[in-house]
């Protein structure tokens, strides 16, 4: 689960690269499935890029570490 949440947008890559791959090398599919799947890869990806903006406010807003023994 923590890769999932540290890599959404590999994994939504590589899902969407078999995804291609499929639509390409199996002919007889229906053309309306295929454009159902792209407005749904669509969507995932929005949804996945909201994802990592938000981690990366979050880091942003999130203090660093203390490294080292310094004091303020």
């Amino acid at each position: 689960m923590q890769f999932i949440y540290t890599h959404p947008a590999r994994i939504y890559a590589v899902l969407v690269a078999a995804l291609a791959l499929v639509a390409h090398y199996v002919p007889s599919l229906p053309s309306a499935l295929v454009l159902g799947l792209a407005a749904a890869v669509l969507g995932t990806g929005e949804a996945v890029q909201r994802w990592e903006d938000a981690k990366t406010i979050a880091a942003g807003i999130t203090p660093p570490a203390a490294v080292g023994p310094y004091e303020d």
